[in-house]
């Protein structure tokens, strides 16, 4: 047998064995966490700055909501404080109970988390304004110790942050979006972010989380290899199916399974070409690579 194809039956069993060895030895815990709301600006990829507003793991502004990570049985309390100046309502979709927030005060929430999957938590109070302008982030709940990586994929029209931010309205169905996000930035910097940007082996087991907490369809391709949808929270039956483009609908989150076949740097973008724009540039949008060595 020749060694690449033993290295990798070794790989695949050591995982198997781990794998095993993690849901017998995993136990529940509960997980403290925090949240800020915090209001600044995005720094786009062309340096034009918009009104924003995330949640934020401390007083200090960061215009990518945190990724809050569990395991399957695990108990979250969660303090979320309102920094604004305005009202703000907090949910996790399809989980917990809406929650309001005064301004400048707190408000508790205990979740157990029973299932594993990938949840957004936003803001939905006047919803999509809120949800749009930044406050929606991702919980993922796991049940296996393989690589994970993280994408909340979203879009923007930089003079509607600003309209909105100052009271005035928009009209939601005249959305035309000239920024493209993946966690808050654009390539080529998303290849510097290392929740982001997939890398790993030849026979690895890799998965991918995937929240989509703009407006817009993003069906994300993948050059070189396919990948198993594990979980959807818009259509459940789409379970186990194995392609290589994946439309994820607004509010919508999916997680997907890859086990690279062969070595090389493939990319990865959205089949809308419009979103691989950064203010009509390219390819400064939802582009990125993933990086699978020997």
């Amino acid at each position: 047998m020749e060694l690449r194809k033993l290295l990798k039956m070794n790989k695949l069993l050591l995982g198997f064995t781990f794998g095993v060895l993690f849901a017998f030895n995993s136990f529940s815990t509960t997980v403290n966490q925090s949240l800020y709301i915090v209001a600044d600006s995005l720094l786009t990829v062309d340096s034009t700055k918009v009104p924003y507003i995330t949640f934020n793991e401390t007083l200090t502004y960061n215009q990518s909501n945190p990724i809050i990570n569990l395991m399957q049985g695990d108990t979250l309390d969660l303090w979320v404080f309102n920094t604004d100046s305005l009202v703000h309502d907090f949910v996790i979709k399809g989980v917990s109970s809406v929650i309001s927030i005064p301004a400048n005060d707190s408000s508790f929430l205990q979740t157990i988390f029973t299932a594993k999957g990938s949840y957004i938590y936003h803001d939905p109070s006047a919803f999509p304004k809120n949800t749009y302008l930044g406050l929606a982030g991702m919980i993922v709940v796991k049940n296996h110790p393989f690589a994970c990586f993280y994408w909340n994929i979203k879009e923007h029209n930089s003079d509607w942050n600003n309209q909105l931010f100052n009271g005035s309205p928009v009209n939601w169905n005249q959305y035309d979006p000239d920024y493209f996000t993946i966690n808050s930035v654009s390539n080529p910097n998303i290849n510097g972010d290392t929740l982001a940007r997939i890398t790993g082996q030849v026979g690895d087991t890799l998965f991918l989380y995937i929240t989509n907490t703009g407006l817009s369809i993003h069906s994300m391709h993948f050059h070189g290899y396919h990948a198993t949808i594990k979980y959807s929270s818009r259509n459940a039956s789409h379970l186990n199916r194995e392609k290589d483009t994946f439309p994820i609908y607004p509010m919508e989150t999916v997680i997907l399974r890859i086990i690279p076949d062969k070595e090389g740097e493939f990319p990865i973008h959205d089949h809308n070409l419009v979103a691989i724009t950064g203010n009509n540039i390219y390819p400064n949008g939802m582009f990125t690579t993933i990086l699978i060595t020997p």
